[in-house]
């Protein structure tokens, strides 16, 4: 098949693992440009990558041979990249989170599917093989039914993270630790055991660090296939440890720790996966991890496009972790139970 012309707009904190990707994928893609405003950003990633640079948005948008753009940009300014985008006629691989508020997340589904271009969510540790491995194992019933699904998400982000201007804001990023840092695991959780019916939680911003939004969220969970579990998520747990999901079920028990799985029957019988050895940014350096995964999500976008299929995280895959986030935040406003649809 041909090679698809991609531009990266965004230089900062989240472009390196998708520009080494497109590196090991330069049998399919070629890059034809990488934007930022910042003259600086763009001097920066100039003396790591080599790939052509632009000043201008428009550049991107009136090159009828671009047909994928990845938007690596603040949450904030997603919607308005995104519908010029697609507007222009280009695939859309996103950032997480889709954006500040559910109703604009929403809004950029609706431009892509208007567009009839795909869109894509990075939430790539959905690529990771133990979490491959163990939705296979779902999928064929090997754990039975399932009676408790949960995660348990202790980072460590320095008070120089939430430094940076607009880090851990409404305004920017939308809010703290669940819709930035615990997205990814809450992502996971859902695809394993499917949507919350309901919701009971607490938020808070811990002494720890100075931020507007959460750090530290605690809540209870009903899922819809009547498991019971719970979520603990936060950013302020020196010096930060690998997020966990435990799922229980009346044939066995699987724990999933970052990169690393293990499977225990109610026979005896045992499975693991060993952890690939990197910190999975869990800690101060929240890029330490391999970019494996983000070069499957890239292969899962091309492949989709290239066959006309849906990528493995769309649109309204990624819709269905910020209504959850929504929920467990209402639930600690309100102090009471929050209902799902």
């Amino acid at each position: 098949m041909p090679k698809h012309r991609i531009a990266l707009i965004g230089l900062g904190m989240a472009v390196t693992p998708h520009a080494k990707s497109a590196l090991d994928l330069r049998e399919r893609v070629e890059v034809a440009y990488v934007y930022s405003p910042s003259g600086e950003r763009r001097a920066r990633f100039a003396q790591q990558f080599p790939f052509p640079q632009c000043d201008r948005l428009e550049t991107i948008l009136e090159d009828g041979l671009v047909d994928i753009v990845a938007i690596l940009t603040p949450p904030a300014t997603h919607l308005e990249l995104v519908r010029q985008c697609a507007q222009a006629g280009k695939h859309v691989l996103l950032e997480k989170p889709l954006e500040i508020k559910t109703a604009r997340a929403e809004a950029i589904v609706a431009a892509c599917r208007e567009a009839r271009v795909k869109l894509a969510i990075v939430l790539q540790n959905r690529h990771k093989p133990a979490v491959e491995r163990l939705s296979a194992l779902l999928r064929a019933g090997e754990l039975g039914t399932l009676h408790g699904a949960s995660a348990l998400i202790r980072l460590w982000r320095p008070q120089s993270y939430y430094d940076e201007p607009g880090r851990g804001t409404l305004a920017r990023d939308g809010g703290g630790v669940l819709l930035t840092q615990a997205i990814h695991t809450l992502d996971i959780l859902l695809s394993l055991a499917g949507d919350a019916s309901e919701v009971a939680a607490f938020a808070t911003t811990t002494p720890i660090h100075r931020m507007e939004c959460e750090d530290l969220v605690c809540a209870a969970v009903r899922w819809k296939s009547g498991a019971l579990g719970v979520i603990e998520a936060t950013t302020a747990a020196y010096p930060g440890a690998a997020e966990r999901i435990e799922l229980i079920g009346t044939r066995g028990t699987a724990t999933l720790a970052s990169t690393a799985l293990d499977v225990r029957w109610n026979d005896g019988r045992r499975e693991t996966l060993e952890p690939d050895g990197s910190s999975g940014g869990t800690g101060a350096d929240p890029m330490a991890f391999p970019h494996d995964y983000h070069r499957s999500v890239w292969k899962d976008f091309l492949d989709a496009i290239d066959s006309g299929s849906e990528p493995r995280v769309n649109g309204e895959e990624g819709l269905r972790v910020h209504r959850l986030i929504d929920a467990l935040l209402a639930a600690s406003q309100a102090r009471a139970t929050v209902q799902l649809r």
